[in-house]
């Protein structure tokens, strides 16, 4: 047990442990309303905005994941940092349109979105069950996150229940603090938990090359391979031919998650989003800075020190960026280090909970089983299904393997492209009918689970696998085209037939802003 970095860690926790519960006082308002609680009554600022999203798109999992790619796989980890780079310009022309017609009618989730501009709670149902779906696996890294980081403490972590203590404890108080305060909650504990993930990492970016004699020791320490892409020869990957289009279909997938929606449509106004996507980018230069962190590992050699050995055999590869804090860093920085992941796994699980609480309250409870519940009845509803959500992904981590989480999380970007038509086109356009833009994602949704299934589910976030051929694409991008195909086919078959369906709550007025 390292106890100086212990107290370090608990002493950061227990901070934002009574900020989370404190930030039900901030910013006054009804908590009572969903529109209160689940978006913190769209009243954030830019400064608030860029922490909460930036916290709830970069999560800790990331900053595990990221390094433990680079170190395992080499420069295939890098597809990282193109994709997010890639999300902005999207989400600049994009979401600023979807908070403004929010806004005017009172949408919570994308799928409030989708029922008002096509009339279509069935269509509705799908986006959010999709939404819901993908993300519960996705809470679970998160908690991997913490999970890795209390093992590096020196708690025996998979090992019964006293193992899985420290994780349940901050399980239970990640529910307390975001059943209490909402989405205020992890929009403040954001700030902090920003600002220690800056300081761990410029620290590891200064100190590990040093102690290593500079970048072009440990550059010339990696082996070629792990360099560069190999180029497709004898059946492998291909991953030269496929890395952009996985980098294209992340980003495009990014945008979509509900947490991700949650999280825009929390800000104060569609300029405060605008000025926000400008600025965001900083975020991808600090993710480079983390993934330069796996060559850093792999260089040190320190998988094979005897007293960090144990943890790489446990953990694998996303031991690598708690090994370098393990190794090169005096134990108080150890504490800090690891409270920068743990509450950085936080913020993006009170987020992603809130928003598949959001979806199913808004859209499945209130849509189908109780229609006509009050304002206070509705809230209380999504509190609950907030804390059952979480406790979904615990059961993930508690009793099932951790690649069983991370194939599903892979499965869920391939899910949840196939929401894109009904919601993007539906931003800009009416022309889609609604049966036609079900049946073309029920017909993505089937393919792509199909074609995952092919490539064995653990390949199934890069390319196709038929036939012992490989086909060089992201396999989420073949869903979304033969989503958008039959889609297009279909409304085309409807408007002849005269079975289309143009019913839409909204006018063209209320995208303007």
């Amino acid at each position: 047990m390292n106890i100086v970095a212990t107290i370090v860690f608990v002493g950061l926790f227990l901070f934002i442990t009574a900020l989370g519960f404190l930030s039900a006082h901030w910013r006054k308002g009804d908590m009572s309303h969903l529109h209160e609680w689940g978006l913190g009554g769209r009243r954030f600022g830019g400064w608030i905005t860029w922490f909460l999203i930036g916290g709830d798109l970069y999560t800790a999992y990331t900053f595990v994941a990221v390094p433990a790619l680079v170190f395992g796989a080499g420069a295939l980890g890098f597809f990282a940092l193109p994709y997010t780079v890639l999300v902005y310009p999207m989400v600049f022309a994009i979401l600023p349109r979807l908070w403004v017609v929010a806004k005017k009618h009172n949408y919570i989730t994308a799928s409030d979105f989708v029922a008002g501009r096509y009339g279509s709670p069935a269509l509705a149902l799908a986006i959010a069950v999709t939404g819901i779906v993908a993300t519960m696996p996705y809470i679970a890294l998160q908690l991997v996150g913490i999970q890795v980081v209390i093992g590096g403490l020196g708690f025996p972590t998979g090992h019964g229940l006293v193992g899985d203590l420290p994780l349940i404890i901050a399980f239970i108080i990640l529910a307390a603090f975001t059943y209490t305060s909402g989405l205020r909650a992890p929009a403040s504990i954001a700030v902090v938990k920003d600002l220690l993930v800056y300081i761990t990492v410029i620290a590891l970016i200064i100190v590990v090359p040093y102690k290593l004699g500079g970048f072009g020791n440990i550059f010339a320490a990696i082996p070629k391979e792990h360099l560069l892409l190999p180029p497709v020869k004898d059946g492998n990957l291909g991953l030269q031919s496929f890395y952009p289009t996985l980098a294209f279909g992340s980003a495009l997938a990014l945008m979509l998650y509900p947490h991700a929606t949650t999280a825009v449509l929390s800000a104060k106004g569609p300029n405060t989003l605008r000025r926000n996507w400008v600025f965001l980018p900083a975020y991808s230069f600090m993710l480079g800075l983390i993934a330069l962190l796996g060559y850093m590992a792999y260089a040190s050699g320190i998988a094979k020190l005897p007293d960090l050995a144990p943890y790489f055999k446990q953990y694998g590869p996303q031991f690598a960026m708690p090994g370098l804090l393990l190794h090169y860093f005096p134990s108080w920085f150890v504490g800090v280090g690891f409270a920068a992941v743990a509450i950085g796994a936080l913020v993006p699980a009170a987020i992603m909970s809130i928003a598949a609480a959001n979806l199913f309250t808004r859209n499945i409870y209130k849509a189908y089983i109780n229609p006509g519940c009050s304002t206070h009845r509705e809230t209380e509803m999504a509190k609950l299904a907030s804390l059952v959500v979480k406790f979904g992904a615990l059961l993930f981590i508690v009793f099932l393997p951790l690649t069983y989480a991370i194939q599903l999380q892979l499965l869920g970007g391939i899910l949840i492209l196939q929401t894109l038509p009904a919601i993007v086109s539906g931003i800009y356009t009416r022309w889609f009918d609604a049966k036609a833009l079900l049946l073309g994602w029920a017909a993505g949704l089937a393919w792509g689970i199909w074609a995952a299934s092919l490539s064995g589910f653990h390949k199934s976030g890069y390319a196709l696998h038929l036939g012992g051929m490989v086909i060089p694409a992201y396999i989420g991008l073949y869903a979304l085209v033969l989503n958008f195909a039959v889609a297009i086919v279909a409304t085309l078959v409807l408007n002849a037939v005269g079975m289309a369906d143009k019913q839409d709550a909204t006018v063209a007025a209320d995208y303007a802003g």
